[in-house]
């Protein structure tokens, strides 16, 4: 159990430092702080995927008490506000990728950098650090269910 909250709680600070990245781009682009040719608009499945905080804190509050309901709050609602929103935003920039494949034109660009390439870099990651979250947050859930039965057994 403690390994597993260790493993979760890395993964955790991973993603909190995806979401800063992805707050700050969003604000510097909304605040118009720096020009769209330096940073462009955000697309739309950044909005929803700022829920995906929620989850995160749903399971850190899980652990001091071992709490079998919050860790199961913060799965289901990682599907909701983690994954969904990552799963929408792979297909929402699906036709800038094309583009950019097949004709090597980019029309909005981050820091140089074709904004849809680097969005795409962005969301493989999260999709790996929310994926390993749900596994070893699924690994725990056992775990904590086992020992709760063996409590209850004596």
């Amino acid at each position: 159990s403690v390994t597993l909250k260790y493993e979760i709680k890395k993964l955790i600070y991973v993603h909190l430092v995806i979401w800063l990245l992805l707050v700050a781009k969003m604000s510097v682009g909304h605040l118009r702080l720096l020009s769209h040719d330096q940073v462009a608009m955000p697309y739309q499945w950044e909005y929803p995927y700022l829920l995906s905080i929620v989850p995160s804190l749903l399971g850190l509050l899980s652990f001091p008490r071992n709490n079998i309901s919050y860790l199961v709050l913060s799965m289901i609602s990682m599907g909701l506000f983690s994954i969904a929103p990552l799963i929408y935003g792979s297909m929402e920039m699906f036709p800038a990728a094309q583009q950019l494949y097949r004709h090597g034109k980019a029309y909005r660009f981050l820091f140089g950098f074709s904004a849809v390439s680097v969005m795409y870099l962005v969301l493989v990651l999260a999709v790996q650090v929310h994926a390993w979250q749900l596994y070893y947050s699924k690994k725990l859930l056992d775990s904590w269910f086992t020992s709760t039965q063996e409590k209850k057994r004596k």
